[in-house]
């Protein structure tokens, strides 16, 4: 049996874990971990725990299923407004892939339906390659998702595309065969950034954590018992992975080049606070440093590493977390506004072209997709959240196969969430796009609050520490524009830390890799193209 906890929906009620602890555990106040695929002995105890859940974030087996392929509302636009027949394409496997891939068959698509995968193995779910799999509490394999094969659709394993031709609708895949299609949908999402020295990162002991290799090798690596371990890079990844090490015990240096770890994210403010919370768990936090160079022995084997400020680490395993690429090499030469920020598409999923020129056939979704958000003032952005990959696959799984009169935007806000240390760490919009913060429940000396994010007057995000009961509600006020700081009466307000500057990072523009050149003069000939510069 299989089971998948919507993270974003889940706020830590407990239910779960009491109605079925070999297999659900609570971590600290909130934070959930379990095994995804636990043994049928414990199915009853599971279904009954499914039952439970007051907010249903849990599912089990074809519950998961439907769950996985249930778009968020039906079309009612009557049969004429589904294209039904034709081949669609889906060039990834991930989870946006074969979350669009079911959603297809759900909206009535009864065509050809091919899904194009790098990996060889079935699709997994990543977040919990960097807790439950790390601390040995679920073997890698169990982090599978609900099968894909189950959604009537041709998979191609182990044969990633290396090409698309827009004028002959067809992708080109490793093996040289071209698949032809009628519609195609990108969702080849991202890659771990690899140590930028390559005779450096071939060191036994180096690791990136991404595919269900490197966990299962990361894993492995950690349970031998390292002397320590330095984890490089203090984002969401690296912070939880630290996390993983200090609850197996082991003693673990955590660098990081900003004031703060999980500043891009949210902000210098709400990244002391994470950085304290390292602190207090054992983790030895370097700040306002880089590592210059990972050295071995005569072996191979990684020994140490330096530092900027001429210190070293003496480590046996290092893991690198230096964040993601865009998987979208492969796209070069096909005329999409493709590039290191990603493939460009509108707010329904729809690619643009080299011109700015919306695309009919050729689709976008997750980690890979970046799209205009009407919420965040038509602002464009990429979100490597899982939420975002589950909801943007169905919006063009809908408008693939809907006309345009019944077509929808992707207005979702961005929702993510981290266990780390015990925390149960979610937030809702975007921390980044802030001036001003404020607290404006619980406490950040008991690490357990509400932080809220405005920008010019109006709130734009929230954070919870352990108080995801709250999150729903902050979301409304996002939704309606509500005025910062929230004025209105509400339970358990402390006034521990009020609006403040939110010290976020200057927020960066994707521009490198790729010049945009426009030729022509008269309107009918002008066109643009990507002029690509080295990597």
């Amino acid at each position: 049996m299989r089971v998948v906890i919507d993270l974003t929906r889940c706020q830590g009620y407990g239910q779960c874990a009491y109605l079925a602890p070999e297999v659900f555990t609570m971590h600290g106040e909130e934070a959930v971990a379990y095994d995804p695929e636990p043994d049928d002995a414990q199915r009853e105890h599971v279904l009954r725990a499914a039952a439970a859940c007051p907010v249903q974030a849990l599912h089990v087996d074809r519950m998961a299923m439907r769950h996985w392929t249930a778009p968020v509302r039906r079309l009612g636009g009557g049969s004429g407004s589904v294209r039904r027949d034709g081949h669609i394409v889906i060039v990834g496997g991930s989870l946006a892939g074969g979350r669009a891939a079911g959603v297809l068959r759900r909206e009535g698509f009864t065509g050809r339906l091919t899904v194009i995968g790098e990996e060889t193995h079935e699709p997994y779910d990543r977040p919990p390659l960097s807790k439950q799999i790390l601390t040995g509490r679920a073997p890698a394999e169990h982090a599978r998702l609900p099968r894909l094969r189950e959604v009537e659709a041709e998979w191609i394993p182990g044969n990633p595309a290396t090409g698309l031709d827009l004028a002959a609708k067809s992708v080109r895949l490793a093996d040289g065969r071209d698949v032809p299609f009628d519609r195609v949908l990108i969702a080849t999402g991202t890659r771990a950034r690899p140590w930028p020295d390559e005779a450096e990162a071939a060191l036994d002991g180096v690791h990136v954590l991404r595919t269900l290799e490197d966990a299962a090798r990361l894993r492995e690596a950690l349970a031998a018992g390292p002397e320590r371990v330095l984890v490089i890079g203090g984002g969401f990844t690296g912070s939880e992975v630290a996390s993983a090490c200090r609850e197996l015990g082991l003693p673990v240096t955590l660098v990081e080049r900003g004031p703060a770890p999980l500043l891009g994210a949210l902000g210098g403010v709400i990244g002391r606070i994470a950085g304290e919370i390292q602190r207090e768990h054992g983790v030895d936090l370097r700040c306002g440093l880089t590592v210059t160079a990972l050295e071995g022995d005569d072996t191979g084997r990684l020994r140490r590493a330096r530092l900027s400020d001429g210190s070293t680490v003496d480590a046996q395993v290092a893991v690198v977390a230096l964040g993601a690429v865009r998987n979208v090499e492969w796209l070069r030469g096909s005329g999409l506004a493709a590039g290191v920020w990603g493939v460009a598409c509108d707010a329904g999923c729809r690619a643009v072209d080299a011109n700015g020129l919306v695309t009919d056939d050729v689709f976008v979704a997750g980690d890979i997709a970046r799209f205009p958000h009407p919420v965040f003032h038509y602002e464009f952005m990429s979100l490597e959240h899982w939420g975002n990959a589950v909801s943007q696959a169905e919006i063009a799984a809908h408008n693939m196969v809907s006309d345009q009169a019944h077509r929808w935007p992707h207005l979702a806000l961005p929702v993510f969430w981290s266990s780390q240390f015990g925390v149960n760490v979610k937030s809702v919009g975007v921390p980044t796009l802030a001036d001003q913060i404020v607290v404006t429940q619980g406490s950040v000396a008991e690490r357990r609050f509400v932080a809220v994010y405005g920008y010019r007057g109006r709130i734009t995000a929230a954070v919870t520490f352990d108080q995801a009961i709250w999150l729903e509600f902050y979301q409304r006020l996002i939704e309606r524009a509500a005025a910062f700081p929230p004025d209105f009466p509400h339970v358990d307000m402390r006034g521990d830390m009020g609006p403040m500057p939110a010290e976020v990072a200057e927020r960066a523009v994707a521009s490198e890799g790729a010049t945009v050149v426009v030729t022509g003069h008269d309107p009918a000939e002008r066109r643009a193209s990507l002029v690509y510069g080295e990597q």
